[in-house]
């Protein structure tokens, strides 16, 4: 990534093994911690040369607007494919737009990102430990995060949130290698992995899980 306009070319950037992507990934967010991310250019004019849409990754995020995966992981216009909502849980949209991503856009890496501090997971806590009720259609939002924090009062109740951060990772983890044909196919012929992981919002580091 430089701040010069891409010329055309045949060849797609994330045509690249699964581990390769991830590997790319993390290299962005240590120059992120460490404050030497690449200068990027992030113009219309560059975003409209980027004509190959060959993203390395796609990832399953929060909504929260504290959480910004190109920052994250220093990456530029076209490098991700984002499905984003409120505590980063797996719906049948964002289901289909993560196929779409595999069987169109041939992303070798799917990562489900979580992170630290996160109200979604915080909010369905409070439902489970204090039996709060919400308004609206955030019933069907803390319905998809509750089964972690669930699982997450038996493993670790000392430290509940956090383990029901993770926890909601990794059944989103599970959930992609499962109820969808086009992941699994793409997975067990080496063209896709399943990674997860957390980012720090005090630190700035993504922990692989």
């Amino acid at each position: 990534m430089t701040d010069e306009i891409p010329a055309a070319s045949d060849s797609r950037p994330n045509d690249i093994p699964p581990i390769e992507a991830l590997r790319l990934m993390m290299e962005g967010n240590a120059r992120y911690v460490a404050g030497t991310t690449t200068p990027i250019n992030l113009s219309a004019e560059r975003a409209a040369a980027v004509t190959t849409h060959a993203p390395i990754a796609t990832i399953l995020g929060c909504a929260d607007a504290r959480v910004a995966s190109e920052l994250i992981f220093d990456q530029g216009p076209g490098d991700l494919f984002m499905v984003r909502v409120a505590g980063n849980f797996l719906s049948d949209y964002g289901l289909a737009s993560i196929e779409y991503a595999v069987e169109f856009l041939d992303v070798p890496l799917i990562l489900v990102l979580g992170h630290t501090m996160c109200g979604a997971v915080t909010s369905a806590v409070r439902v489970v430990e204090e039996g709060i009720a919400l308004p609206g259609r955030l019933p069907v939002l803390i319905d998809a995060i509750e089964p972690a924090v669930h699982s997450a009062r038996l493993s670790n109740p000392d430290d509940l949130l956090n383990a029901a951060i993770e926890e909601n990772v990794r059944r989103q983890m599970k959930r992609l290698s499962m109820i969808s044909p086009v992941i699994n196919e793409a997975v067990a012929a080496g063209k896709v992995m399943i990674a997860g992981g957390i980012y720090d919002i005090a630190t700035g580091e993504v922990r692989l899980i």
